[in-house]
């Protein structure tokens, strides 16, 4: 085992290089960019100066012909220089993506262009958001659906059965962001209940709270995100643990067990349940990665949750290189070894698989 986790941790280095590869010349390619947005910026606040001049009385004189020319070409094109150089985007855009690989070793990501932070911080800063809702909402829809999936199963058919189905696919049905609005407006807003705070993942005075109360006033923050991510998961996961559950009970092992006298639980829990939760575990990586790069964007942007995916939206749409690249090497690696995580996950479940006589 020892030897098939360091193969895979080997393989995620091309993996990671590749994911990088790819985005990184594809965004570089995009039209616009940071110089762009500086100079639009710089434009922008020089247009507001001389509307406030004019407004507060003062003669704002238009510029002559000769110097809009020279403005709109030659200015233009050495402050574009001057600006490429300072953010280091002078450079052939190979070696500036080999010198961004060989920091990123060593996790130096470099300063934000607009935010003006060094990018590491800001990842830091984010992460513990992304990984709350990431793994708070997994854990919370597997230790709901699991045992639904289970009852469901034994009991195919029945009324538990029917109406049980019919709450989780009006769940599935409902998506998250109009379910978290809900929240909102019944819970926090005080147009009918004020029982959780509206916004941030903590209080403003939690470093002198004791840590008991830190710990509560944490999940008194994540109550209304976890549970409003949460309800869109129940119908995959808890129909996919269901759909297991009866392959594995109709499997001639099943009614040998029966035969030989072996109780309904020891049956269930002692054979049936080793092999029905491998499907269920492989969908773990996935629902966690979903959650982290997806689903939990528009969460975070109602509930002013400032994590790594409302972070790399930011990045994205203001074209903040270091922070967009960062976000994306993160959130990679996360992925990869969720996966591995996995993987481990499956001989801890079921001792009979063996990677290593499967990479031979």
């Amino acid at each position: 085992m020892f030897a098939y986790v360091i193969r895979r941790l080997l393989l995620m280095v091309p993996t990671v290089v590749g994911i990088m590869v790819i985005n990184f010349f594809i965004i570089n390619m995009a039209p616009g960019g940071p110089i762009d947005r500086i100079i639009s910026e710089m434009r922008g606040g020089a247009s507001m100066g001389e509307r406030t001049g004019a407004s507060e009385g003062r003669e704002v004189r238009s510029s002559e012909p000769g110097q809009d020319t020279r403005s709109s070409r030659g200015l233009d094109k050495e402050l574009r220089e001057r600006l490429a150089k300072q953010l280091g985007l002078d450079r052939p855009i190979g070696e500036r993506f080999l010198l961004m690989m060989k920091n990123y070793v060593t996790f130096d990501f470099g300063d934000s262009f607009f935010k003006g932070k060094r990018v590491v911080d800001l990842v830091i800063d984010r992460l513990p958001v992304s990984i709350s809702i990431g793994l708070w909402t997994t854990l919370l829809t597997y230790l709901i659906c699991i045992p639904l999936g289970i009852m469901k199963a034994m009991k195919d058919g029945s009324r538990f059965d029917v109406w049980s189905s019919g709450v989780i696919i009006l769940g599935y049905a409902i998506p998250s962001f109009l379910f978290a609005l809900l929240l909102i407006i019944v819970f926090s807003t005080g147009s009918v209940f004020r029982w959780f705070p509206l916004r941030g993942l903590v209080s403003d005075n939690f470093a002198q709270l004791s840590t008991g109360a830190q710990i509560v006033d944490y999940f008194w923050h994540m109550a209304l995100p976890i549970i409003a991510m949460t309800i869109g998961g129940f119908a995959t996961l808890t129909i996919l643990t269901k759909n297991s559950f009866l392959d594995e009970i109709r499997k001639q092992y099943v009614v040998t067990a029966r035969a030989k006298g072996l109780s309904e639980n020891r049956v269930l829990y002692g054979h049936v349940f080793r092999n029905a939760m491998l499907i269920v575990i492989a969908g773990f990586p996935g629902a966690f990665i979903s959650i982290l790069f997806s689903g939990a964007l528009l969460i975070e942007v109602m509930f002013s949750l400032e994590g790594l995916g409302l972070l790399g939206f930011e990045a994205a749409v203001g074209r903040d290189y270091p922070v967009l690249f960062a976000d994306l090497y993160v959130f990679s690696l996360i992925g990869l070894l969720t996966h591995l995580v996995s993987d481990l996950t499956y001989v801890l479940v079921d001792p009979r698989i063996d990677f290593e006589a499967r990479a031979q």
